[in-house]
């Protein structure tokens, strides 16, 4: 099958679906690799490189495609060249996507999401949110080390010490383990805090100390934190405003997948920070979990600079591109069979990530966000008290050969 990958066209990203040292994993499974030119470019990797390792390089790859891989889903116009039954595999946050996903749907194109892959054991080396989260916790703590004007690690020296900086990270999933050990190992100190009890143990295991604010627990699905209510959000954040007021640098990691960024931190607990303060968040693109981040921007509140990610994996585009690319390939390979990519709703992995397929929109959510709710129609009991008989069942009072009951 014919398999093309796309330069990505969304503002600012930087990002490539497929880096050359994986083309040969999709001809050895019997694929065609068809690039566009340019398509790794801006991630560093340049079109000989992706002919070196036996992919053809195209000027218009999506006619034709049998499967088109990207980072970001086609815009309507990439989608209007693509045949019918054409499968799309890319980043589709469908909340936000719903007209897409519409289009999708009466291109009769099967679309399939890498965030709604699910995080089932098996699945892992498909989980590009993982990956992606990696890639951006880093980030993170290396953008909060360079805008805080003073040393992360402790420093003794026969003209005094200087003592480490203090940092605090709210969310302990991938992103936020990440940011923790890259701070530790840049030498700071750091507290986290997460609203799942069970990462207490996580956090304690890359070096931090655990925050224990002394509230109850909000563990949910798939790893993710339930939703807190209006009173615990607020217990949580007068409870964290001291550790935030002395912290040096503040990072925020929390974020549920296709939902608004829960507010964590107020402006009035940032404008208690002291002079030279930092904050980093990196869920400014989806609401913020800081009041008052702006993405794409440093804004200053109070005395502290307040850095808002925005596609924060599209900043460090090699290694990003190089471990989403593999997350791409593992599916598409589980999805081969004898040369072919076959679309096998039984797997719980491909049905979880597919959202339209064959002119029908499988994801529910979408489904009902776009065509309503689902008509039901009631079982009614022939004979049931108060209810009448359907017609075909009713006898006719006229008719003697009918028996009367």
């Amino acid at each position: 099958m014919r398999i093309a990958v796309v330069r990505e066209t969304r503002p600012g990203e930087t990002r490539v679906a497929l880096v050359p040292d994986l083309v040969t994993k999709l001809t050895a499974l019997g694929h065609e690799v068809g690039v566009e030119p340019g398509a790794g470019e801006r991630a560093g990797f340049a079109d000989e490189l992706y002919a070196e390792a036996g992919a053809g390089l195209v000027d218009q790859p999506l006619p034709g495609a049998d499967v088109v891989v990207g980072v970001n889903p086609l815009d309507p116009d990439g989608l209007r060249q693509l045949r019918e039954g054409a499968i799309t595999v890319s980043f589709l946050p469908v909340s936000t996507s719903l007209d897409l996903v519409a289009e999708l749907r009466d291109l009769r194109v099967t679309a399939l999401s890498m965030e709604l892959v699910p995080r089932i054991s098996r699945a892992q080396s498909m989980d590009a949110l993982s990956s992606q989260a990696l890639v951006s916790g880093y980030r993170c703590a290396i953008v909060a080390a360079g805008l805080l004007r003073r040393f992360f690690p402790l420093n003794m020296t026969a003209a005094g010490t200087v003592q480490p900086a203090q940092v605090v990270v709210l969310g302990a999933g991938v992103a936020g383990l990440q940011a923790i050990a890259t701070a530790k190992r840049l030498g700071a100190v750091v507290q986290a805090y997460d609203v799942r009890a069970a990462a207490a143990e996580e956090i304690r295991s890359v070096g931090a100390k655990a925050i224990d604010l002394q509230l109850e627990t909000l563990e949910g699905t798939g790893g993710y934190a339930r939703e807190m209510d209006e009173d615990r959000a607020a217990r949580q954040k007068e409870a964290l405003a001291p550790y935030i007021a002395r912290a040096d640098a503040l990072i925020t990691t929390a974020a549920v997948p296709g939902r608004r960024a829960p507010l964590l931190v107020t402006r009035e607990m940032v404008e208690a920070m002291a002079p030279g303060s930092v904050v980093v968040d990196l869920a400014s693109e989806t609401g913020g979990n800081v009041e008052g981040s702006v993405p794409g921007k440093v804004v200053r509140i109070g005395h502290a600079q307040v850095w808002g990610g925005d596609n924060v994996p599209s900043q460090m585009p090699g290694p990003a591109s190089s471990l989403y690319a593999q997350n791409v390939v593992n599916l598409l390979a589980l999805m081969t069979h004898e040369g072919e990519v076959v679309l096998d709703l039984d797997d719980e992995v491909v049905a979880g990530a597919c959202v339209t397929h064959a002119g029908e929109i499988l994801h529910g959510a979408s489904r009902e966000a776009v065509e309503g709710p689902a008509e039901t129609t009631p079982v009614v009991t022939p004979g049931a008290p108060g209810e009448a008989l359907p017609p075909e069942d009713q006898l006719d009072p006229a008719d003697p050969s009918e028996e009367q009951q």
